[in-house]
């Protein structure tokens, strides 16, 4: 079921066009981020048409190929992805405004947008330049994937990265808000969080019961609340309001991929942390990262809580 407002949804609810899930302006009061989840097996494909979208492809589990018309010409990207979302980075490929696709492969692939007149140019991010960070310490440990934030991918608008919290964690900690243009410290940014959830110790038995919670509440912006239970394939919109935390359940780990855009001139992902719980982040200083983490095991990454997109 859907909240009342319809910022969250089910896994399957908001099916269109032979994806598992739409995000578009479709669902009122929404405009600068979309998002779109499909499920393949050999043979077939999904097809990513019409200009006036710059698009990030993400494998979630699976390979695929990517057939790409840009301009008159064709070409194919091949994207080796991976096992699933707790298996490291991946590659990915931005698809610039001017492009159409079709996807084809085995697995689940996610496609993130947001509508631009801009052209940016078409580029394959493998999953080695994907730049892996560590944020929080201790129990608000996780791990962050940047490839589409403002310092990896050149992009007209989208922010795009994905966080891994291990199971007990919290991460979107302290709860921070993006809803006001306040240059230099805030921007204005829809945010999309899709969700995927596993037992820790990887067993399949029982993996459809994996979940974690995710919580927003309202800002001067608007009236927001969401206090759910988070399953694979579940989507929580964001237009305003305080979000977090995101807290991966005892026994289970917690993934989200996150998109942003918004109405702001400048494409910055800029945040400020409720002030009843601002003061947490000082606590970190004294704790270590999660020994858990990185994700894979033996996987390199950089602790860097201070670089620009707060507390992901």
């Amino acid at each position: 079921m859907n909240d009342e407002t319809g910022w969250f949804h089910r896994r399957g609810a908001l099916t269109g066009e032979g994806w598992e899930s739409v995000v578009d302006d479709g669902i009122p009061g929404w405009q600068h981020t979309g998002l779109r989840v499909g499920v393949l097996t050999e043979g077939e494909s999904l097809a990513l048409d019409g200009g006036g979208q710059e698009r990030i492809v993400v494998p979630l589990a699976g390979s695929f190929t990517v057939e790409v018309i840009e301009q008159g010409t064709s070409s194919t990207v091949e994207l080796a992805g991976r096992t699933s979302v707790f298996d490291g980075p991946t590659d990915v490929l931005y698809l610039s405004s001017d492009a159409t696709a079709t996807v084809r492969g085995s697995g689940r692939v996610a496609v993130a947008s947001s509508p631009t007149t801009e052209v940016r140019p078409t580029r394959r991010i493998a999953a080695g330049e994907t730049p892996v960070e560590l944020r929080g310490a201790g129990a608000s440990s996780r791990q962050v994937h940047n490839f589409g934030t403002p310092q990896a991918l050149d992009a007209a608008r989208l922010i795009v990265c994905e966080v891994i919290t291990p199971a007990g964690n919290w991460s979107s900690y302290p709860p921070h808000k993006h809803d006001e243009h306040l240059p230099g410290h805030e921007s204005r940014l829809e945010e999309i969080y899709y969700f995927e959830a596993a037992r820790a110790d990887r067993s399949t038995q029982g993996a459809d019961a994996a979940f974690g919670l995710f919580s927003t509440y309202s800002s001067p912006a608007g009236d927001i609340e969401i206090d759910a239970m988070v399953r694979t394939g579940d989507i929580a919109l964001v237009p305003f309001g305080y979000h977090g935390p995101a807290v991966a359940a005892p026994g289970y780990d917690l993934y989200y991929l996150n998109v942003m855009a918004g109405p702001d001139p400048e494409r910055e992902w800029l945040i400020s942390d409720d002030p009843a719980h601002a003061w947490v982040r000082d606590a970190w200083a004294s704790q270590p990262i999660d020994p858990r983490l990185p994700f894979p095991e033996g996987a390199s990454a950089h602790d860097d809580e201070h670089d620009e997109g707060g507390p992901r």
